[in-house]
């Protein structure tokens, strides 16, 4: 029997074309911890070394702010986006009806 490496979304990411079509995609789910991960498995892929260097944060700590059911401060999330040259932006969404 085979062994079958668990896929890890960090081995695709690797154009800046895929990371931003993939947070994207993690923006639009509701469950803000899809995004997170998303950022985190970004980070894995750019080295998580080198953004714990430019963002200042020690490597373990950004393991645990995006690790799952993890809540990590919103000025951490912005600092991660930086450094991996990440820019968000607001676009007006569809009417929402109620």
């Amino acid at each position: 029997m085979k062994n079958i490496a668990a896929f890890d979304a960090a081995d695709y990411l690797n154009t800046d074309e895929i990371i931003a079509e993939y947070l994207s995609a993690a923006l639009e789910d509701p469950n803000p911890e899809v995004f997170l991960m998303a950022v985190a498995d970004v980070a894995k892929a750019k080295g998580m070394g080198r953004i714990a260097g430019i963002t200042g944060l020690g490597r373990e700590s950004l393991y645990k702010a995006f690790a799952p059911g993890a809540k990590p401060r919103y000025d951490t999330v912005l600092k991660v986006l930086r450094a991996l040259g990440i820019q968000l932006h607001a676009v007006p969404a569809a009417e929402v009806t109620t």
